[in-house]
């Protein structure tokens, strides 16, 4: 349970850094690298941490990205567009080594309000759902 509220922490850190890059409406090329690299290390926080909310929390076991969106689908932390979004998102993710490519560059950098948006209500939603059964155990003892 620490281990999964010390990620909580982690990927608070990482969405309020993408945070101040996610809605530049004009970006430069500086920033908007920038903020597609603060993206990538907010996804990774974020779905490392939902892999883990999912096993300690929902005892469910998933490895990948796109396993742990799907399984976070099914325990309700996302509603089907959501979902959709967030297959969206990591694939991506997966593009994210190809921002030489000035145009998919662009392209990524349009979505990342929607992205962080996305990711702050996943974390968002994990801790809450965490604080309740925190409390129940508490209750239950």
């Amino acid at each position: 349970m620490e281990r999964l509220r010390q990620r909580i922490g982690t990927a608070r850190k990482a969405l309020s850094q993408f945070e101040k890059l996610a809605d530049l409406p004009q970006p430069n090329d500086i920033e908007r690298d920038a903020g597609i690299q603060r993206f990538e290390f907010s996804f990774e926080a974020v779905w490392k941490t939902a892999q883990r909310y999912l096993q300690v929390v929902e005892g469910i076991d998933v490895a990948s990205p796109k396993t742990v969106i799907r399984a976070s689908l099914q325990a309700s932390l996302f509603d089907e567009a959501e979902s959709r979004l967030a297959l969206q998102m990591a694939d991506d993710r997966n593009l994210t080594s190809y921002t030489y490519n000035e145009a998919l560059a662009k392209k990524i950098f349009s979505r990342l309000g929607a992205y962080h948006k996305l990711l702050r209500n996943w974390l968002n939603r994990m801790e809450k759902r965490l604080d309740k059964s925190s409390v129940h155990r508490a209750h239950d003892h």
